[in-house]
């Protein structure tokens, strides 16, 4: 076992230049082309859901367009953008079993092979799918940081008045 490599065996091979130049770069172009134009309608978005006023503010106060997009506007923006971002990028780790459309193999698309041989489809079903299962929730235990970070300070007051109302209707004896 130890010493088939050393003795010449070759299973099967294929050239890594074969590989990246026919299959890898194709598949992150087609990939990458897919979701770049959901990601600029993201930004897009999420620029225009800051008011113009704060903009204007910004400009007023002889900040540069450049420092306003990048000290105003964005830090707004990513309030709107981290969410949805986040979906899209879970959904592009999902999509990655259109690579098997050029020819490449994804983790599916490589467990057919296995299990054609061993005949134990379950097994390494289970395991793909706990492979998915983990990227996904990484992904999506991320997502929940950048939120909290680019959530800060927002909503505070108004949840604070919210607890002060609710307070009060307590201490009359009303229900909410």
């Amino acid at each position: 076992y130890l010493g088939i490599p050393f003795a010449g065996v070759v299973f099967g091979s294929m050239d890594s230049g074969t590989l990246v130049a026919h299959i890898v770069v194709p598949a992150l172009l087609a990939l990458g082309l897919n979701e770049a134009a959901y990601a600029a309608e993201l930004v897009r978005a999420g620029i225009i859901s800051v008011e113009a006023g704060q903009t204007e503010a910004a400009l007023s106060l002889g900040m540069s367009p450049t420092l306003t997009m990048r000290r105003i506007v964005l830090p707004q923006a990513m309030r709107v953008i981290v969410p949805t971002f986040g979906n899209e990028t879970i959904s592009m780790l999902k999509t990655t079993s259109l690579i098997a459309a050029i020819g490449g193999l994804e983790m599916f698309g490589r467990l057919q092979q296995i299990y054609a041989q061993t005949f134990q489809i379950i097994p390494l079903l289970v395991v793909a799918c706990l492979w998915y299962l983990f990227l996904t929730s990484v992904l999506t235990v991320a997502q929940g940081y950048l939120e909290a970070y680019f959530g800060r300070g927002f909503g505070e007051k108004e949840a604070e008045a919210a607890e002060r109302r609710a307070a009060k209707r307590a201490a009359r004896g009303q229900h909410v």
